[in-house]
């Protein structure tokens, strides 16, 4: 695994986040550095993902980047699920299709490469986003989150993990504190987290928690619920 230095070094101009070439040479690295407990995270989707996954429905992941979760679904699912991966990263989905095929992934699956906004889905039982619909401007979160509703099965659910923003300003700071601290104890400088920050800033848009359940229940689930909370890191589910 490549590690992680992309703003290691000074630069002039900070130019905003992509998820090309270069992040993707990286990009494993950087989710097990940056997201605290990447890796119970991904068992915890994987537990909830194969209670209801359905025979002879379709499993999306939306912003399957290097294919890490659907590599980690594979064995949790009936075998004649469909998976279906996508991606607006051609980088990312050929580091995808490495991976699944390096697993020895059987099972019939599909990788898409789309913007997310464009997306449509069928026959779906389980949808996951892993820090995905963050990077998605708001103007298209609802329309897309409407598309995932209608999509998904009766009995089927949506697997959401995103950084939320906190409406209690003082609470916000704080979380966001002891976050870039353990970015720290995990090797990152003052530097690459300032800059990665930066890059960030206008790519990275957070919702609060309330606006990501409004907008499902709104779409058309029927419950919705946490099932992971780490400071502003959060993982929810929800049903049909």
């Amino acid at each position: 695994m490549t590690r992680d230095q992309l703003f290691a070094t000074p630069r002039e101009r900070v130019d905003d986040f992509n998820f090309g070439h270069d992040t993707a040479a990286v990009f494993d690295d950087m989710l097990g550095r940056s997201v605290p407990f990447y890796d119970e995270i991904q068992r915890m989707t994987a537990e909830i993902a194969g209670e209801f996954a359905q025979e002879g429905s379709s499993l999306f992941d939306l912003g399957c980047s290097t294919g890490t979760t659907l590599a980690l679904l594979d064995p949790v699912c009936p075998p004649d699920v469909k998976f279906v991966g996508v991606d607006n990263s051609a980088d990312m989905l050929e580091k995808a299709d490495e991976k699944l095929k390096a697993c020895g992934l059987t099972r019939p699956y599909e990788l898409r490469l789309q913007d997310l906004q464009d997306v449509t889905l069928e026959n779906a039982s389980v949808v996951v986003m892993t820090l995905t619909l963050q990077f998605l401007r708001p103007l298209h979160r609802q329309r897309l989150m409407d598309e995932i509703a209608r999509a998904t099965r009766p009995g089927g659910c949506f697997i959401l993990v995103e950084k939320l923003v906190l409406q209690d300003p003082l609470l916000n700071r704080m979380y966001i504190k002891h976050y870039y601290a353990m970015k720290q104890r995990r090797g990152y400088s003052d530097l690459e987290i300032s800059q990665k920050r930066e890059a960030l800033e206008n790519v990275l848009i957070p919702y609060r928690f309330e606006e990501n359940r409004a907008m499902a229940l709104g779409a058309g689930f029927t419950g919705f619920e946490t099932f992971f909370r780490w400071y502003n890191f959060c993982g929810m589910v929800a049903v049909k």
